[in-house]
């Protein structure tokens, strides 16, 4: 996917919360928190009302960061109750895929996969939901 390059003109208020909400995900950059920001409003206004749903969680990542592994296995610890199975595949000698589906209500989908794909050093990530029912 290519990517286009755009400007963004914000008041200094705007500008050091979206500086803050950097940090506080471990973003690597502002465009990265931008999109990230895109495709969670898009992804809750298409889920808004709330039904249980089915869906993967996709993230690929370097399997030598034993870091990103230990912080995955924490969070998905507080969504057992979400979680339906986890898939590890590696991709390369260096990066793995993860697939993590998923069944319950799309808020706390979307919160579970917006704590994943925010981890410091994830290279991408990705929810796909659908109607369980």
């Amino acid at each position: 996917m290519s990517v286009t390059r755009f400007g963004v003109s914000l008041e200094e208020e705007l500008l050091k919360a979206l500086d803050e909400f950097v940090v506080e995900n471990q973003f690597s950059n502002r465009s990265q928190a931008i999109r990230h920001l895109v495709e969670k409003n898009l992804v809750e206004k298409k889920w808004k009302c709330d039904n249980v749903v089915a869906g993967a969680i996709t993230l690929v990542y370097q399997q030598e960061r034993n870091d990103i592994r230990i912080r995955l296995a924490e969070i998905q610890a507080g969504y057992r109750d979400v979680i339906l199975s986890v898939q590890f595949h590696y991709l390369t000698e260096t990066n793995c895929l993860e697939i993590v589906a998923v069944k319950g209500p799309s808020h706390r989908l979307t919160e579970l996969s917006d704590k994943l794909i925010s981890i410091r050093g994830m290279q991408h990530g990705k929810l796909v939901m659908s109607k369980a029912d």
